[in-house]
């Protein structure tokens, strides 16, 4: 199955504030579809699927990347929900999105392809690139894309950097510390339900 593209503010209603999928917030509050004002109970299964699509979505993933994420989640020593967190928050594309350079993930995954970002000065134009610790990240010296960051920096939702990472914004520079702890995490989550969603594969 490809990414999706669809309509962003019918996943959020179905499955609540997604920061990294969009900044809107839609007036109508009840789930989309016929059946949307009808309050259903949610089987287990149900419950376990909607933490999965909440993961998926806010990070911008298809199926089968979410999965290679939980396979080596459970490969390392830890828990294994919050390892494929790690995971997930040391993508580039998300550091973007984190550093406040970029509005979304999905905004940051278009700036990290179209050649904006250096890691140590280097050009990694691969959204999924696994981040390390003390690794730099910078923008390109061009100034379309000084022009574009800088009116994301002006515009951002966010003021608060994670601890994991420090920020300059004279130089529009970023630095990883250390991996992110669980309450820097924005998505309002239950990673242990998706955990057990992949435990039968």
């Amino acid at each position: 199955m490809s990414r999706y593209r669809g309509a962003k503010l019918r996943i959020t209603r179905r499955l609540g504030e997604l920061p990294g999928l969009t900044q809107k917030i839609s007036a109508n509050k009840q789930r989309p579809g016929q059946h949307g004002k009808t309050v259903k109970k949610s089987t287990e299964y149900g419950l376990r699927l909607e933490e999965k699509q909440k993961l998926k979505f806010n990070y911008g993933l298809t199926e089968s990347q979410l999965y290679k994420y939980i396979k080596e989640a459970r490969r390392r020593k830890g828990v294994t929900g919050l390892l494929l967190l790690q995971l997930l928050e040391m993508r580039l594309d998300t550091i973007c999105f984190s550093l406040g350079l970029t509005p979304t993930i999905a905004s940051a995954r278009q700036l990290v392809n179209h050649g904006h970002i250096l890691i140590n000065g280097k050009k990694v134009d691969i959204p999924s690139f696994q981040c390390r610790k003390d690794d730099i990240i910078s923008l390109r010296s061009k100034n379309n894309s000084e022009v574009l960051v800088k009116n994301n920096l002006i515009n951002k939702r966010f003021t608060n950097i994670p601890s994991h990472l420090e920020f300059n914004e004279a130089k529009i520079e970023g630095k990883i510390k250390d991996f992110c702890r669980r309450e820097d995490i924005l998505l309002d989550l239950n990673e242990l339900l998706v955990v057990e969603y992949y435990s039968r594969r």
